[in-house]
């Protein structure tokens, strides 16, 4: 796996498309040098400043609620 910086400079949108979340945003994507200093595997890294960060949650609250909608009443409470 390659590893990668992404620093989210805006988000635009968050819709639910067949079973996945899709997220628009304007984001820097930059390959990361591995090196010997780091410790466990190679891992993607995303960075998001406090006010996207709210944001973000803000649309998956949203999304999520709008998804609890659809599904049937008996399933809505999380109980199994």
């Amino acid at each position: 796996m390659k590893p990668f910086d992404i620093e989210v400079q805006r988000l635009k949108s968050l819709r639910h498309d067949k079973g996945a979340m899709e997220l628009r945003m304007d984001a820097l994507v930059l390959a990361r040098k591995t090196s010997d200093e780091e410790t466990g595997s190679p891992s993607t890294c995303l960075r998001l400043s406090d006010e996207d960060a709210r944001t973000l949650l803000m649309l998956l609250k949203q999304k999520f609620a709008e998804l609890d909608k659809l599904q049937p009443r008996s399933r809505r409470s999380g109980r199994a």
